[in-house]
């Protein structure tokens, strides 16, 4: 077994990694970039050492220098996690050539399922249903535009070596195909270094299933379930769980067995995922087609470890050192229900737009009864620009679908995270809608179930009464430690007794006394408890326990629960009749403006003074986290000034141009 290994990645999928090889009592090395020195992954190891400036490019993405770091310290082997340098054949060949393990698949398997292209190829020959489509390079515009036509619309674009999400594009029509095939390109070449594209039907109704297979280096092949993938946005998986709603005890072996035989094909070791593609449309469930081969780690593989009981990232560096699996597949197990979902950097309420910047508050829920939290962010560290905007993952585990979905909506409701927009309130709407719930889901159902944008999880009467109450509650502890502060203790100065709260354009009349709390007249059976100063109420409704994040506003409070954040007004009763007679400040108009909606790199300018555009007009395009985001004009008129310069850095809501 090896005494070292170095962790070729960072954020939380090293720290996942080194929590594993401490267990193991193996000592760990992290490498860090210029952004990174102060991460928590560079805190937990053993030992650190720096490897270049910020940009991926320039330190997580030289092979040389992870090298030289393994050298530096003796490390033995290295894991790569996810991303970067994980499925780079040249990568494992420069390692293999330093007489440096590389804890993953062999170099041959990597080359043959890693790259989109080939590996389809390689299925068709081994007899694996794959998605129609043109398997092969393509090398124009032109040639794109031609070989989408002959498919049939709708199609996927995809970079060759892409994954997480990046490098994809949907069109519907040929007009998409030339607009979306170059970004595709570039898309591909800034994130992998690889500009091919391949080109394949689009499934309609499609569920994303994966299978986690697992083998050792002496010829045994295992898989571990099934994982279902189908929440995604912008083809980026939002939500993952284990096992499938979907998948039959039946389909699930056949899909498993024809994932082995694949593996087989390549002499694969390690863990791996195959990704399929199913139609929802097929109530057999047997029209399943290949996608792609993960050959790495999946961000979401703790939910196959929480209903199988085994540790993917112990079995990857055991199997690296040449030890034997020692299971079959009659030894995995299927033991409940696990879901996952992925914490953003983005403000879902402003179209998702990625967020960076401090981490002003981070305290995640606790860990323990069916609750995991991976991360690699701490209170005060930043969120940065140059990679991906993923802050967290968390994990529920409950015997059944439902007791597990329940669970993240308790967890996310004590999720806290401030200095940064964040996705917490979109995932907890997730999974309370009826039809996530009922688990007929699709890659589409996002798209389908928020087509105009993300406003926050619908509130039911007894919520709000209950966010009344406790704004009511909270403004009457806060106006008592007033008095308190201000000495009036011996006098007849009391909090008020009555309010009036304000909660999404509706009033309502709260009253507290020692019998209880009236809301517009009605008792309410709230048992609840709140200090000046706390971050988050712990409420008890009819027996039914609620978690509240309040955060104080200058005329009441911000209340975020159960997938919305509510602001509400407070007044007391007596105060609330003078605000009618207050005047409404009128907002700016700003439609004149382009606005920068995210800090990122203005990469291209479209337009100069003078020009003339038309409504939804590509005006400029903006790089963040990798990401391209083209923006529009959102109206018709003419160009009269630039204020930005392709190449600059820009902040979120920066003015870039002004229209007459």
């Amino acid at each position: 077994m090896f005494t070292k290994i170095l962790i070729a990645n960072r954020g939380e999928i090293a720290c996942r990694i080194i929590r594993t090889a401490k267990k193991m009592g193996i000592a760990t090395v992290a490498v860090y970039s210029d952004a990174d020195a102060r991460s928590p992954h560079v805190l937990m190891a053993d030992e650190s050492v720096l490897i270049g400036p910020s940009p991926a490019a320039e330190s997580y993405l030289i092979a040389d220098r992870i090298i030289a770091a393994c050298k530096q310290t003796g490390a033995e082997a290295v894991h790569p996690g996810y991303g970067f340098l994980s499925e780079r054949t040249s990568f494992a060949q420069a390692l293999a050539d330093n007489g440096i393990t590389f804890i993953g698949p062999p170099i041959n398997a990597i080359a043959a399922m890693g790259d989109k292209i080939e590996s389809k190829k390689l299925a068709l020959k081994a007899g694996v249903n794959v998605v129609p489509g043109f398997v092969g390079e393509i090398d124009s515009t032109e040639h794109a535009v031609e070989i989408a036509n002959g498919i049939g619309y709708p199609v996927m674009m995809k970079a060759s070596a892409g994954g997480g999400g990046k490098g994809m594009r949907l069109a519907y029509s040929e007009a998409d195909v030339r607009e979306g095939f170059e970004a595709t390109k570039r898309e591909g070449l800034a994130s992998f270094g690889d500009d091919r594209v391949f080109i394949e039907k689009f499934i309609l109704n499609p569920r994303h299933i994966e299978i986690q297979i697992l083998g050792d280096q002496h010829g045994k092949i295992v898989y571990l379930n099934e994982r279902e993938c189908s929440i995604q946005r912008r083809h980026q998986k939002v939500v993952e769980e284990a096992p499938s709603p979907f998948v039959t005890p039946k389909m699930r072996q056949a899909m498993g067995e024809q994932c082995v035989a694949l593996a087989q094909a390549v002499g694969y070791y390690s863990a791996g995922t195959v990704e399929l593609i199913v139609s929802g449309a097929d109530p057999t469930g047997e029209s399943f087609y290949f996608l792609e081969m993960n050959t790495r780690l999946q961000v979401e593989h703790p939910v196959t470890e929480c209903i199988t009981g085994i540790d993917l990232v112990e079995k990857m560096i055991r199997i690296a050192a040449g030890e034997r699996l020692g299971m079959t597949q009659n030894d995995v197990k299927l033991d409940g229900w696990a879901v996952e979902n992925r914490v953003y950097a983005e403000d879902p309420y402003r179209g998702f737009l990625p967020s960076t910047g401090r981490l002003v508050r981070y305290n995640p829920p606790a860990a323990g009864d069916g609750v995991r939290v991976d991360d690699g962010v701490i209170e005060g560290g930043e969120v940065s620009r140059f990679y991906d905007p993923m802050i967290a993952k968390l994990i529920t585990w409950a015997p059944t679908r439902l007791e597990a979905i329940d669970k993240q909506i308790a967890a996310l409701d004590n999720f806290e995270i401030e200095g940064v927009g964040h996705n917490i309130d979109f995932v907890s709407a997730i999974m309370q809608h009826p039809r996530f719930r009922s688990g007929e889901i699709t890659t589409g159902f996002i798209a389908e179930e928020y087509p105009d944008g993300f406003h926050g999880s619908p509130a039911s009467p007894e919520l709000l009464r209950t966010l009344v109450a406790i704004a009511a509650f909270a403004a009457t502890a806060e106006a008592d430690r007033a008095r308190r502060v201000d000495g009036q203790l011996g006098k007849r100065l009391r909090p008020p007794a009555n309010w009036q709260i304000n909660i999404g354009g509706a009033n309502h009349h709260v009253s507290i006394s020692t019998e209880g709390i009236l809301v517009d007249g009605g008792d309410l059976d709230i048992e609840l408890e709140y200090t000046p100063g706390d971050r988050i109420v712990e409420a008890t409704l009819a027996d039914a326990p609620l978690a509240v994040r309040i955060l104080r506003t200058r005329a009441g409070f911000k209340l975020t629960t159960r997938g919305a954040s509510h602001i509400a007004r407070v007044l007391p009763a007596h105060v609330a009749t003078l605000s009618a007679h207050m005047i409404e400040k009128t907002p700016p108009d700003l439609s004149r403006f382009l606005l920068s909606p995210m800090p990122g790199l203005l990469t291209a300018l479209h337009v100069a003074a003078g020009d003339k555009v038309e409504a939804g007009q590509p005006l400029a395009v903006i790089e963040a986290m990798k990401m391209e985001n083209i923006l529009r004009a959102g109206k018709t008129g003419t160009v009269k000034s630039i204020s930005a310069s392709q190449g600059d850095s820009l902040a979120v809501d920066q003015v870039i141009l002004e229209l007459d």
